[in-house]
């Protein structure tokens, strides 16, 4: 049975359905963000278990095999590769999650990091840049989430489309309770070939924090913060644009209000403006019964010619850690719900995180 879920931004109605359709599986662990992208006729699949991989394809349906990526060097892992874009002349640019080993003494506790890379062979050997987004906020060897002390991780990255500049989407794991959650940074475009300290933090309505230590106001603040055991917030934001809905869609994994970082549903939200981070529509819940532990890392997948996990048109496939039953049909047009099952959106007995932003690994989560 389908749901549809209906949204508005800027006034015009926003359409989202999500239907199910065979079970495809990516034939290999994965373990975060995954990023697509097309070289020479062929899909070109990256994903990560603390050491990045690849496979190629004729498309998302026929990846087989994988091989492991060279770097000039080894300090940044463990290590996932978690975005990446190809400019016009083939070089291709990525940015990763590091997991630091002993931020916590005698314990497991990491603090993400996100750094970059460049590859100028297609993605078979990558130049580690440096980091470019971290905390300024010490761990806390304390935290009863399990895996992190703090630190910012989980992420996404889009150029907007006039590719002035790089939008990262990621989670603030640590800090004061009111900096946690889902937070935004961005760096100009042609500032990535150096983007060591070329990254700034959006905080208090201004993109004026250094993204290396600055301080941020979180987009989608986490209601329960990270270092309780039963955190509400949502995480692990993975970002595309979708032509046919003409705007940018981001969608969110919520952990909820229990131990052991369980997933409560996939959210869905929309914004036409990247620069506007107000702009972001709250949060609908598309999917809660996954059918599978622990479900982390919705993205989409597109279907048409030159599609990829940042670029999709009328419809994507949905993945949930490298599994597929589910397309995502993206349409404007008459806002109303229908379909009907257990799996309705907004349901008024889960906790949700707090209010919006105001207007005016060593230790990877486990897998299945």
């Amino acid at each position: 049975m389908a749901l549809v879920c209906a949204l508005t931004v800027v006034g015009f109605a926003q359409r989202v359905e999500l239907r199910p359709v065979p079970l495809v599986a990516i034939p290999f662990q994965v373990d975060g963000n995954s990023p697509v992208y097309w070289k020479d006729g062929r899909l070109e699949f990256f994903t990560s278990d603390g050491t990045p991989v690849k496979a190629q394809g004729a498309d998302q349906f026929s990846l087989s095999g994988t091989t492991k990526i060279v770097f000039d060097r080894y300090d940044h892992l463990s290590m996932w590769i978690e975005a990446i874009w190809v400019d016009t002349d083939g070089t291709v640019y990525g940015w990763y999650h590091n997991e630091p080993a002993g931020v916590c003494s005698g314990g497991k506790l990491t603090a993400p990091r996100i750094g970059a890379v460049v590859s100028y062979d297609g993605g078979s050997t990558f130049f580690d840049l440096g980091l470019v987004l971290t905390s300024g906020d010490p761990a806390d060897c304390n935290s009863k989430n399990g895996f992190f002390a703090g630190g910012h991780g989980d992420f996404s990255v889009i150029p907007d489309r006039e590719q002035a500049y790089f939008y990262f989407l990621f989670t603030n794991y640590g800090g004061d309770s009111a900096s946690q959650g889902v937070a935004v940074a961005r760096m100009a475009f042609e500032d990535r070939k150096m983007p060591v300290g070329a990254v700034w933090k959006y905080s208090h309505g201004e993109w004026a924090e250094p993204g290396l230590g600055g301080r941020l106001t979180p987009v989608f603040p986490a209601s329960v913060n990270w270092q309780r055991e039963d955190t509400n917030s949502f995480w692990g934001p993975a970002i595309h644009f979708n032509t046919s809905l003409d705007t940018y869609v981001v969608l969110l994994n919520h952990t909820c209000c229990k131990p052991g970082w369980p997933q409560e549903g996939i959210y869905i939200s929309l914004n036409g403006d990247l620069s506007n981070p107000a702009g972001w529509t709250e949060p609908v819940r598309i999917l809660r019964d996954i059918g599978w532990a622990p479900g982390y890392y919705p993205q989409v997948i597109g279907l048409a010619a030159g599609e990829s996990d940042t670029l999709a048109g009328q419809t994507a496939r949905l993945y949930i850690q490298g599994r597929s039953k589910w397309e995502l049909i993206f349409s404007k047009g008459d806002p109303s719900i229908s379909g009907s099952d257990s799996d309705q959106p907004l349901d008024p007995s889960a906790p949700m995180p707090g209010d919006r932003l105001d207007q005016s690994k060593t230790g990877r989560r486990p897998n299945p």
